[in-house]
C-alpha cells in the first residue's frame, strides 16, 4: 500500500516468493484486500458454497475409487460403498447431503445479491459468472443423479434428455447423440460418468476463480449498496469503511461455517433421505428398463423449474398467444413505439403469437424452463431502480421481493407432486409471476418513492 514499507521475507516463504507470488496473492486478496465492514449474516453464504465445494470434490474422489460405471455394476458399487467400504456410507452421504446443501447456500447466496443488487454497476461480470456457476452445477447435479442407476435415476435422465428431442429439426437426433442410444443405457452412463467427473468440475472450477477475481477487482458489495472505494479514504489510501478480510471476515466466517456443519452433520447422520426430498426412496431400487414409477419427478433443486415445464401445455400456449396478439394490438394503436419500432414490433409479437400455436407445447415448456434460468443473466440491464440495496427501495417493491420468493418455493413443491389439474393451474399462474417480475422489471423498478442512500455505510459494532 502507498506509504507502507515493504517487507521482504525470507527463509522457505521468501524461497517460494522468488518463484511463486504466494505472499503477494495472500495480501491481494485477504490481508489487503479491504471489505465493507457492515457485512450481516447474508454474507456467509459465499464461503459456504466454496466449501461445499471442496467437501463435494473430496468426498467424489473417495467415492471414484470404489464406484464402477457399468450399467450392469454401477448399482451394486454404490450398495458395496455403502455396506462394505469403510466408512463409504458416510462418505457417500457426505456426497449426496452436500449435493443439496450446495443448492441451498448458492439460491441463498443468489438471494442475497438480488436484495443487495450486487449485480448492479461495477459487479455485471461477478455476476454474469455466478449465474454461469449455477448453470453448471445444474448440469453437474443432473450428470450426477444417473450415476447410482437406481429407479428414479434412471427414469429421471429418460424424461430430461427426451426434452431435447422437443427443439424442431434436430431434437431427436440431438437426443440420440446425448445418451449415446436410443434409450438410457451403458453408453450414456459412461458420458455422464465423464461429464461429472472431469469436464463440467474443471469449468466449474474455472468459474469460481473468474468469480473471485473479478470480485476482488471491482470490491464486495454491502447492505446499503455503498461504494467504500469511493468514500473517504485514510492516508494510505485505504477505504475508512472497509476492514481488512483476513483476519476480520477470515475469522467470522467461522461462525457461518459452524452453523452450517452442525446443521449438515445433523441431516447426514439422522435424516440424509430428508423424507425422500434429499435421497428418494425409488432411487434405492435398481434401474428397471421395464417398469416405469408412477410419479417421475427430479430432485428438489429442479422442481421449481420443472413445474414451469409442466405448467406449458396445449391450453397454456392459446393464453400466450392470445396475450401476444393483444399486446400487439395495444402496442400499434396506442402509438407509445416511433417510427419502424411502431410496426416492426407488433409484426413480431403476432409472429410470437403464431408460433405459439405452431410449434408443440414441449418445446415451448423447455424455453419456459430454461429461459427462467438464462433470463438471470440480463438481471443488470433489468434493474433501472435509482438505488442498489432493498433497505433504501420503496415498500411495495419488498413485498414484491417476497412474493417472488413464496411463489418460487410453491413451484419447488409443485415440482414434487403427481400432475393434477389445480396444481397445473398453480404451476401456470407461478410461471407467470416468475417471468414477469423480471420481465417488468425494467418498469416496475423504477417506481415508487426512494428513500436516500446514506454517502458512508451504516455500521453498529457487535
Amino acid at each position: 500500500m502507498a506509504g507502507e514499507k515493504t517487507v521482504e521475507t525470507t527463509g522457505l516463504l521468501g524461497w517460494i516468493d522468488k518463484r511463486f507470488p504466494l505472499s503477494t496473492l495472500f495480501k491481494e486478496h485477504m490481508s489487503e484486500y479491504y471489505a465493507p465492514k457492515n457485512f450481516n449474516f447474508w454474507y456467509f453464504f459465499g464461503s459456504l458454497a466454496l466449501l461445499v465445494l471442496v467437501l463435494q470434490i473430496v468426498t467424489g474422489i473417495f467415492l471414484v475409487m470404489n464406484y464402477k460405471p457399468d450399467a450392469k455394476l454401477a448399482f451394486e458399487s454404490v450398495e458395496y460403498i455403502m455396506r462394505e467400504v469403510p466408512f463409504g456410507w458416510m462418505i457417500r452421504y457426505m456426497h449426496s447431503t452436500g449435493a443439496s446443501m450446495f443448492f441451498v447456500v448458492v439460491y441463498l447466496h443468489m438471494l442475497r445479491g438480488l436484495f443487495y443488487g450486487s449485480y448492479r454497476k461495477p459487479r455485471e461480470l461477478v455476476w454474469i459468472f455466478g449465474v454461469a456457476i449455477f448453470l453448471c452445477l445444474m448440469g453437474e447435479a443432473f450428470f450426477g443423479y444417473l450415476l447410482p442407476w437406481g429407479q428414479m435415476s434412471f427414469w429421471g435422465a429418460q424424461v430430461i434428455v427426451n426434452l431435447f428431442s422437443a427443439i424442431p429439426f434436430i431434437g431427436p437426433e440431438l437426443a440420440i447423440w446425448i445418451r449415446g442410444d436410443y434409450v438410457v443405457s451403458d453408453a450414456t452412463l459412461n458420458r455422464f460418468f465423464a461429464f461429472h467427473v472431469i469436464a463440467i468440475p474443471l469449468v466449474l472450477i474455472g468459474l469460481v476463480v473468474a468469480h473471485i477475481i473479478a470480485l476482488h477487482e471491482v470490491g464486495s458489495n454491502n447492505p446499503d449498496g455503498v461504494e467504500i472505494k469511493d468514500g473517504p479514504k485514510d492516508r494510505y489510501g485505504r477505504p475508512k469503511d472497509g476492514i481488512p478480510f483476513h483476519p476480520y471476515y477470515s475469522v467470522h466466517d467461522i461462525v457461518g461455517v459452524a452453523g452450517f456443519l452442525i446443521v449438515f452433520a445433523a441431516i447426514m447422520f439422522f435424516a440424509p433421505e430428508m423424507g425422500g426430498y434429499f435421497l428418494e426412496y425409488n432411487n434405492f431400487i435398481p434401474a428397471d428398463p421395464m417398469k416405469t414409477p408412477p410419479h417421475i419427478a427430479p430432485v428438489w433443486y429442479f422442481t421449481p423449474f420443472y413445474s414451469m415445464l409442466r405448467a406449458t401445455t396445449a391450453d397454456f400456449t392459446w393464453i400466450l398467444a392470445g396475450s401476444a396478439v393483444l399486446a400487439a394490438i395495444v402496442l400499434f394503436a396506442k402509438g407509445n413505439l416511433k417510427g419502424i419500432w411502431r410496426l416492426a414490433v407488433p409484426v413480431i409479437l403476432l409472429a410470437v403469437a403464431v408460433s405459439f400455436r405452431v410449434i408443440d407445447a414441449k418445446f415451448w415448456g423447455v424455453v419456459a424452463m430454461g429461459g427462467a434460468v438464462v433470463i438471470l443473466f440480463f438481471l443488470p440491464w433489468l434493474d433501472y431502480s435509482p438505488v442498489k440495496s432493498i433497505r433504501y427501495r420503496p415498500t411495495w417493491h419488498k413485498f414484491l421481493y417476497a412474493i417472488f420468493i413464496v411463489n418460487f418455493l410453491i413451484l419447488g413443491y409443485l415440482g414434487t407432486q403427481p400432475p393434477s389439474p389445480v396444481f397445473n393451474l398453480m404451476s401456470q399462474i407461478g410461471t407467470v409471476i416468475y417471468l414477469a417480475f423480471f420481465l417488468a422489471m425494467p418498469v416496475w423498478s423504477r417506481l415508487g418513492t426512494f428513500k436516500p442512500v446514506p454517502d458512508r455505510v451504516t455500521f453498529k459494532a457487535h
